[in-house]
């Protein structure tokens, strides 16, 4: 896995209902068994849902995992990176 440079979030600049997505980066030192773990407890995803996500952004380098306006998607973005998973809000 490649590590991402993680994109800064500048809250301030965005209304807070409009519609954002939280895209999660490729990174070198996650495990797949930690993101899907992660995704399934932090965004409530099924576990297939997690999986494909996990996969989309091994191969394709990022993945949009959770859409919504942006009071709902911060706390979901902070977590994130708590984590040390590489996001940002789009």
């Amino acid at each position: 896995m490649v590590k991402q440079k993680e994109l800064p979030v500048d809250f301030s600049q965005v209304q807070e209902d409009e519609p954002k997505e939280i895209v999660l980066f490729n990174d070198d030192f996650n495990t797949f068994d930690f993101v899907i773990e992660t995704l399934i407890e932090v965004c409530n995803h099924s576990l297939e849902q997690a999986e494909t996500c996990t996969w989309i952004v091994h191969f394709k380098g990022k993945c949009a995992v959770k859409s919504g306006p942006l009071y709902e998607l911060k706390p979901v973005y902070e977590e994130f990176r708590n984590r040390n998973l590489t996001a940002s809000i789009q």
